[in-house]
């Protein structure tokens, strides 16, 4: 096994188990596009870092920070939904990502569906140090998110500062897609927000079981999409949606067989 392999494999799994573990509050609060929207924001920091040379994972970043405080800010003057600002802000931001990429294809497939050829040890370590904060950090601050969405008015009388709390998580949801860009690409990176969670839901009738199958069916698509990348010689965004669907697909038949969540 090449090291880009062992480096992409590496990220993968705490990507994965990252992603998964965040993933199942957005797929509890009814946020799951949101996850998958977001991703999307990343693409013309991007574009920006592959026309000026520089790290195009610094772009991502950077467009995905100043993005959550803009929706995170533009929600609570306007009232409107995390889901409609989102929405427009990913829009935006993917056709202003296509049209600075326009005329490197290769560059926008790259973007768009991932590339294993491109990690690095520095973007595995990085991947590894952000995925440990955010699983930490989130799982401070779960109790107080799971409490805001049965009852925002309940959560702000236990001392919740529930604005404040939203932010730091959608911070943390930002910093997650943005390393999970390089393996799996801006146009499916929100499918690990998504998908390892509600499979999880068809085996949980608990709320820790619900998180920690969500990280384990996150690592799982990603790992196995990868290897599965690597071996057919395919992007590795379509092979991680397509390990996650099945495992997502078996999740369904056994809970039909055995009731599990009924």
């Amino acid at each position: 096994m090449s090291e880009i392999v062992v480096y992409s494999v590496v990220t993968a799994v705490f990507v994965g188990i990252s992603a998964g573990y965040l993933g199942s509050l957005m797929v509890l609060e009814k946020m799951a596009l949101v996850g998958d929207a977001l991703s999307h924001v990343a693409l013309p920091g991007l574009a920006i870092g592959v026309l000026f040379n520089f790290d195009p994972l610094v772009g991502a970043f950077a467009f995905l920070f100043a993005s959550a405080i803009i929706i995170w800010h533009l929600q609570r003057v306007t009232k409107i939904s995390f889901e409609a600002l989102i929405g427009a802000m990913f829009t935006f931001a993917l056709a202003s990502g296509i049209l600075l990429l326009g005329d490197d294809l290769e560059a926008l497939e790259e973007a768009l569906f991932g590339d294993i050829a491109q990690v690095t040890i520095w973007h595995m370590g990085t991947a590894v140090i952000i995925s440990i904060a955010a699983i930490l950090l989130t799982k401070v601050i779960y109790r107080k998110l799971v409490l805001a969405m049965i009852s925002e008015d309940l959560a702000i009388s236990k001392g919740i500062n529930v604005a404040r709390t939203n932010l730091l998580y959608l911070f943390l949801v930002s910093l997650v897609v943005a390393i999970g860009i390089q393996i799996v690409g801006t146009l499916l990176v929100g499918f690990l927000v998504i998908v390892p969670a509600i499979a999880a839901k068809n085996l949980s009738g608990n709320m820790r079981r619900y998180s920690v199958y969500s990280a384990i069916f996150g690592v799982a698509a990603a790992v196995l999409g990868i290897l599965l990348a690597n071996y057919l010689g395919q992007p590795p965004g379509p092979m991680v949606v397509f390990s996650g669907i099945t495992i997502f697909a078996v999740t369904v038949l056994v809970n039909w067989r055995l009731k599990l969540t009924r």
